[in-house]
């Protein structure tokens, strides 16, 4: 029983095993760029030697992910003025959390939320994909001065029974503009627990 348990341990992943407070500074970073809720998403169509930079996608609503928040928060960033908007995400996150699933992806050009043409275009044309049925996105946050993360909404509409989801997203600010990111739902598993 007792090898069981050890090879149990070795097996289970720094989120179900540590404290986010113990994780180490690689393993933060992991958890936004390699782990079951956060990636790099390449350039729909590019190809490894285009050179097109890959652009942070993860599923903030998650569980594991509001720690990293947290934790990068802490460790990282001073801290500065909430602004009305980031005011605004936050109790809307309060008030929404249990129905919607938001997708975070860091922006490298913000300004180009000031182009109503894109920020409609990413509205119309990007969704989430579970099975065949297809989400579109009910509402987002652009990037702010705090917080480079653009915020985008989508039904929570998923279940631990599910193989994939998979989000298909047009983004202003970044190029080229099409994402597409795929999380496998048996990897999102903590406890028993599907975390989105």
């Amino acid at each position: 029983m007792k090898l069981v348990a050890m090879l149990f341990f070795l097996a289970a992943s720094f989120w179900e095993t540590k404290a986010p407070s113990d994780w180490t500074d690689d393993e933060l970073i992991r958890m936004f760029t390699d782990s079951p809720w956060g990636q790099m998403a390449e350039g729909t169509g590019a190809s490894k030697d285009s050179h097109v930079a890959a652009v942070q996608v993860y599923l903030a609503t998650a569980g594991p992910m509001r720690e990293a928040e947290k934790q990068r928060e802490l460790r990282y960033l001073r801290k500065v003025v909430e602004t009305p908007m980031d005011t605004e995400y936050r109790l809307w996150l309060e008030d929404n959390r249990a129905t919607q699933i938001v997708v975070a992806v860091r922006i490298p050009r913000t300004k180009d939320f000031d182009d109503a043409s894109a920020t409609k275009r990413m509205e119309e044309e990007s969704v989430m994909r579970v099975g065949r049925k297809k989400y579109k996105v009910t509402g987002h946050f652009p990037p702010t001065a705090n917080d480079v993360y653009l915020r985008m909404a989508f039904p929570r509409e998923v279940q631990a029974t599910d193989k994939m989801v998979t989000f298909e997203l047009y983004l202003p600010g970044v190029t080229p503009p099409f994402r597409t990111v795929e999380f496998r739902v048996k990897d999102m598993m903590v406890k028993g627990k599907l975390e989105m």
